[in-house]
């Protein structure tokens, strides 16, 4: 894992370069200089959704959810706990259907919470309803 990997900042959105190796060693944007890995899940709208998920070369792993959902709401802290045990491998995103409903049906979500793993723009596996933060981490990496 020691070729350079295009990744997305959660924080402006640009497109970095970063040595397989270095993944873990905390870089830094080299736009806006805050940690490409911060090990909580960023927030994507229709706006910069592809940019990390088709031109960022790390796999997504994307919660659909609403604010009005009880089951998203108890996922939330389960899949924020996951964040920190994926970063830097995968980048955690989460969409708010409420809000980006173009993104929840180009992706057909049809019930909330939705987790879709994507992998250089292309969906490798979906899972509907709640998990803890040790089975969003297991499915992850088993579909991987």
């Amino acid at each position: 894992m020691n070729a350079p990997l295009l990744v997305a900042c959660p924080h402006c959105h640009t497109l970095n370069r970063v040595p397989g190796e270095r993944l873990a060693a905390a870089p830094a944007c080299g736009q806006c200089h805050r940690p490409l890995f911060d090990a909580h899940p960023v927030a994507l709208g229709v706006d910069h959704f592809e940019t990390h998920c088709s031109r960022s070369e790390l796999p997504l792993l994307v919660d659909f959810w609403a604010p009005w959902c009880g089951p998203c709401r108890v996922m939330a802290p389960q899949f924020e706990a996951a964040a920190a045990q994926l970063e830097p491998q995968v980048r955690l995103a989460k969409v708010d259907t409420q809000s980006e409903p173009t993104l929840a049906q180009r992706y057909g979500v049809r019930s909330i919470p939705t987790l879709a793993l994507f992998h250089r723009g292309r969906e490798l596996a979906r899972q509907a309803g709640a998990m803890a933060a040790a089975d969003i981490v297991r499915w992850t990496r088993q579909h991987l």
